[in-house]
């Protein structure tokens, strides 16, 4: 959606002919229209033959290793904002590696991250609940 506020800009700073917020609206609805379209149009294209692509064992295969590594990508992610959101310094070591400067840990930060593993993890509280009392457990400690 960031992209679809590129387009309102871009058609909105050179609308032509048209008045800027026509513009704007119709190079939104044009780029979110490029957007999102074709990747649904694939995807109601292909539905019909997901099960019989499941079927086949190198396909499965090679779908098992991309979703492999797509976990690996998500759970680098998730570790890099955990590192950067709990300590304030972070030292690189070579090889894309960093370490925490342990002195800058914010232990409010560390407190919240924890309350929230134990709330979904142990008490199984859902995922949303747990966003919106971090959250406002964040406001509520950044206003101390």
């Amino acid at each position: 959606l960031v992209l679809q506020f590129v387009g309102f800009v871009a058609a909105y700073r050179h609308a032509g002919a048209l008045s800027p917020l026509l513009a704007g609206s119709l190079g939104s609805l044009l780029t979110l229209w490029v957007t999102f379209v074709p990747c649904f149009f694939w995807i109601f294209l292909g539905a019909p033959y997901i099960e019989q692509l499941r079927q086949n064992k190198a396909l499965s295969a090679a779908l098992g290793a991309i979703t492999a590594a797509v976990v690996g990508v998500v759970m680098n992610l998730a570790l890099w904002f955990a590192l950067h959101v709990i300590f304030g310094t972070v030292r690189s070591v070579g090889l894309g590696m960093e370490i925490p400067v342990l002195a800058s840990l914010d232990w409010r930060a560390a407190l919240l991250s924890l309350a929230a593993m134990v709330a979904m993890l142990r008490l199984k509280v859902g995922m949303l609940p747990t966003l919106v009392a971090s959250a406002l457990a964040g406001l509520a400690l950044q206003a101390l």
